[in-house]
């Protein structure tokens, strides 16, 4: 009797411990992409070679309707990791790291820390990088910009002896190297590097690549890929009746040497950095395939859950503008793509969702994924997305931008229409309005506000931003730092 009930109780440990093992929480690796705009190879883009992203997307859900909460990096990358949005951390500028300000806000590296993983950041995730340092086990140095031409290092010598202060180079260079020649090379050899250190932990990885960001830096065998005359010239029409303060002309491509003073730019150097900004997208994206690989050859796929990202979108001469500081669509959505781990039963492959999603929904969505007790979140779990991509979901996705402290931009969009006011950041006092339709297109050039053919949308689409920004309002919080 003894021995038949010792053997059900083995029985009764080995399904139990089976059982923990299925419900086990999955490792998770972020890509987490720099000015990337929602246009690749898996998104229709008839000029984007990006071979290891679109297979990525035939193993997940790829977001057609995914948003940033500011299309700039520092902020957008704090609301990412905090799961709360700028308007609620007062942080609109690069200048302000999150821990200057927000000494007890629970980050995502610190919650996963504490519940046992081994929390991991290559590249740039965190735009400063010694920023919430104190919630990476393992905070991997970040490579800094290279230029490798004689023509570049001399442009960069004769600036300094002009009596420059740490000088950029031109806005893009083609050495014919191997990959970590530049630096995303170097970021995937870390990443691999730290899958194989952490291979028998639980981990949450962040791959920060830095390209597309400037200077479109990236081998020459990436360049080759492309035909440059094969680009065409996007529109320099601005929007009419655009507020005057909604586009940032240049961003920071006018601090890099070899840009021309002339506004618009001509024609041939567009076309350069627009054959430029492809080459370093396909250069990243070689990069992905690399670190998927070792996953793979590692045996961890099979539990962990994959996330591709970007920080927000970028413009390439669209409007006759250049990077993003901005709420125009191009600007705002973002790539998404999620591929959940492939030892889950019901994981969903090769699925599209349309649903309005956003950056601080990442968050809350690991927690749930995790079965963690989080902090309070502006997001929410998109796990029902994921699991059933064609799920009804949120009926608007909002941003924000800053022009200096005394004025907001406050944006939303239902995945149709999009709708802008820019109001007093004290009174909340609406300076102009705008509203542009998006039903085909990134790009749209005239503002609809205020015609009396669309007053019925701008009207539906004003109440839905004003749920998210009501006019009543407390003025909106201002912790930025002032730059040193």
């Amino acid at each position: 009797m003894k021995k038949v009930v010792f053997i059900i109780c083995l029985l009764i440990n080995a399904k139990s411990s089976l059982f923990s093992q299925s419900q086990e929480s999955p490792n998770i690796l972020v890509f987490y992409i720099d000015d990337l705009r929602a246009e690749l190879g898996c998104y229709g883009s008839q000029t984007a070679i990006t071979p290891n992203i679109d297979k990525l997307a035939t193993e997940g859900v790829l977001f057609n309707k995914a948003y940033t909460q500011q299309a700039i990096c520092a902020p957008s990358r704090m609301s990412t990791l905090t799961g709360l949005r700028p308007e609620t951390l007062g942080i609109y500028s690069i200048f302000t790291p999150l821990r200057k300000v927000h000494k007890d806000v629970v980050t995502l590296p610190q919650l996963f820390k504490q519940n046992g993983y081994k929390t991991i950041s290559t590249g740039k995730v965190y735009h400063h990088f010694v920023d919430d340092k104190e919630s990476w086990t393992d905070l991997v140095s970040r490579p800094q910009n290279k230029y490798l031409k004689t023509k570049s290092l001399k442009a960069i010598a004769d600036l300094k002896a002009g009596g420059k202060k740490n000088p950029k180079g031109p806005a893009f260079e083609d050495a014919d190297v191997a990959d970590d020649g530049y630096k995303d090379g170097v970021v995937a050899k870390d990443a691999i590097k730290m899958l194989h250190k952490y291979k028998d932990d639980k981990f949450l990885l962040f791959v920060g690549f830095m390209k597309p960001h400037l200077p479109f830096n990236a081998p020459k065998k990436y360049w080759d890929l492309h035909d440059k005359n094969k680009f065409d010239i996007p529109s320099k029409d601005k929007p009419e009746g655009m507020y005057r303060l909604a586009l940032s002309k240049w961003g920071e491509l006018k601090n890099y040497h070899g840009i021309p003073k002339e506004d618009p730019l001509n024609d041939d150097i567009t076309r350069t950095l627009i054959h430029g900004y492809h080459a370093a997208v396909s250069y990243m994206d070689a990069q992905v395939g690399k670190v998927i690989k070792t996953l793979e050859e590692l045996d961890l796929r099979k539990n962990t859950m994959v996330i591709f990202m970007s920080d927000h979108g970028y413009k390439i001469g669209e409007y006759g503008a250049w990077c993003k500081h901005s709420n125009v669509e191009i600007d705002v959505r973002v790539p998404l793509i999620i591929s959940r781990e492939t030892n889950y039963k019901k994981r969903k492959t090769g699925k599209t969702s349309d649903a309005l999603v956003e950056n601080v929904d990442i968050f809350p969505t690991l927690i749930d994924l995790c079965g963690l007790e989080g902090p309070k979140s502006d997001g929410k779990s998109i796990l029902p997305v994921i699991n059933k991509p064609n799920k009804i979901w949120d009926k608007i996705a909002t941003s924000v931008y800053a022009r200096g402290k005394k004025i907001m931009g406050v944006t939303a969009t239902d995945g149709k229409w999009r709708y802008t006011e820019w109001r007093n950041s004290v009174t909340n006092e609406i300076l102009q309005a705008e509203l542009y339709e998006h039903k085909k297109s990134l790009l749209s050039f005239v503002n609809l506000s205020g015609i009396k053919k669309y007053s019925k949308i701008e009207k539906q689409m004003k109440v839905l931003l004003e749920k998210q920004f009501p006019r009543n309002a407390p003025p909106f919080p201002q912790n930025d730092k002032p730059r040193k």
